[in-house]
């Protein structure tokens, strides 16, 4: 089996072999790996695919392998979101997503590793290790879905979700050089996804092309009456694959081109909007005054979120627990033993928001700067159809650069987090490297206009190659 097939060409192999051929090499794949990238492999995939088979099932994604992080629930297959206090967790039901993508005739492969609870930008805070970059090794993949890009990235899985809750899904996608779409809050149902923020994470797929994002989305979005923010909404996102962009307006954000923005990775964001020029899209500068208040406002609200979030887990139902002599005693200790560091410190800091005497001074005030955030994306999106810059404002980064310095890495989600506070559709595709690791462009649109979003994506991809490059190849 090739590394990095498509959707298009998997189901042609299965055509010809089998869908348990299909997942036995994936399986074989991911047994010779060394970049840590699955927490577990399903142990019914073959059993799954073998249905696949003798059931003829005709479903969009029929006998199509994909990987799931480990923070989406998934029936009889262990659900830890990377963390020791949800060890041999089993969730006894599928999310939404999970139910589509059976019914849909996909194979999940396992379970991906991710920054424990996705509180990360890395993928380091996992209890199970570092998830490695398959471009180099000594950097990280990104975070807080590492695990989903990276095993996109080394062919060990065709296509994956995970969750984007101020990045997640765009930063690994821009560090492992793959595809990753943060659709509109709303456009996907939440249910089974184990809660970091609800107010702004939203379940997003992974893929090595934008074809195989908008399949993804045909079979996972739509309305879900068990959860309350989900939009009945019908698109047929496949429907946007066009290689079209003229009389497309682009807006560029000068706010995104700011301090810490490695120049390299400024030039490469520049020579795409030129290209886009070039097939006859135009472009202008815009001002998103609020965006320096984004990232400090992110926080607060996420960390607030993840204090009231993270209060069922105490050791009374399920996963970790820890001896003590009364249940005070046993919750506390299964907490101070089962949070790695730094989901104790986002708990601690959401806590301590929230408490009296100072929720209006932090929480309400980072509410108030979300208004002003959100209408910054209003008013630059009344102007032009979608607004263009870095994902991420430099390359990946070293293992162990960052992991110290908890401020460092907050930084490095300055283009991304402000997305989720406007709760717009967001994508990350390929628009060239440095020194050899890939560089993110981000494409931002309005509200349930992912179409618009996936066409120019689609476009810029039909008419350049940086997707077409492998980890390990010679530049």
């Amino acid at each position: 089996m090739t590394a990095w097939t498509g959707i298009s060409e998997i189901k042609q192999k299965i055509a010809e072999t089998s869908a348990e051929e299909v997942t036995a090499s994936y399986l074989e794949t991911i047994g010779k790996s060394c970049i840590n990238g699955f927490i577990t492999t399903w142990d019914k995939a073959l059993e799954a695919a073998r249905g696949i088979d003798t059931g003829g099932h005709e479903g969009p994604l029929a006998g199509v392998p994909i990987a799931i992080k480990d923070n989406i629930s998934t029936t009889g297959l262990s659900t830890t979101c990377s963390s020791k206090i949800l060890q041999g967790y089993v969730p006894p039901y599928d999310a939404h997503v999970i139910e589509k993508l059976r019914a849909a005739g996909a194979v999940i492969l396992g379970k991906t590793n991710m920054d424990e609870f996705a509180m990360g930008t890395s993928t380091e805070s996992s209890y199970y290790g570092a998830t490695l970059n398959p471009w180099d090794a000594a950097r990280v993949p990104g975070g807080s879905s590492g695990g989903s890009a990276a095993v996109v990235a080394a062919g060990e899985a065709p296509v994956s979700l995970g969750s984007d809750t101020g990045g997640s899904v765009r930063c690994p996608a821009a560090f492992c050089g793959v595809v990753g779409l943060k659709p509109t809050y709303g456009c996907i149902s939440r249910f089974g996804l184990i809660s970091y923020a609800n107010s702004l994470e939203q379940i997003g797929p992974l893929a090595t092309n934008v074809a195989d994002i908008a399949t993804l989305m045909d079979v996972i979005a739509g309305y879900d009456p068990r959860d309350s923010t989900s939009i009945n909404r019908e698109n047929t996102y496949s429907n946007a694959m066009k290689d079209d962009v003229k009389g497309l307006k682009i807006g560029v954000p000068e706010e995104y081109f700011g301090e810490g923005i490695d120049e390299d990775v400024e030039k490469l964001v520049w020579d795409a909007i030129g290209k886009y020029e070039d097939m006859g899209a135009s472009w202008k500068k815009v001002s998103m005054p609020h965006t320096k208040y984004a990232l400090a406002s992110y926080y607060i609200i996420a960390m607030s979120e993840a204090s009231s979030n993270l209060a069922r887990f105490d050791g009374t139902r399920y996963g970790f627990r820890a001896d003590g002599d009364n249940w005070h005693v046993m919750a506390s200790k299964t907490r101070a033993q089962g949070f790695g560091e730094e989901v104790k410190r986002r708990i601690l800091l959401g806590t301590y928001a929230l408490s009296a005497g100072y929720h209006d001074k932090y929480y309400l005030k980072s509410l108030k700067v979300r208004t002003l955030v959100k209408q910054d994306f209003d008013r630059a999106l009344a102007e032009v159809d979608v607004l263009m810059g870095p994902t991420m404002p430099t390359p990946a980064f070293r293992i162990g650069e960052k992991i110290d310095d908890p401020l460092s890495l907050y930084l490095a989600d300055v283009n991304t987090v402000p997305i989720n506070l406007a709760g717009v559709p967001s994508i990350s595709l390929p628009c060239g490297f440095v020194e050899g690791m890939p560089v993110g462009l981000q494409i931002i649109g309005k509200h349930f206009d992912e179409n618009t979003v996936l066409r120019a994506a689609y476009s810029f991809e039909q008419n350049t190659e940086h997707h077409t490059r492998r980890p390990g190849e010679v530049a």
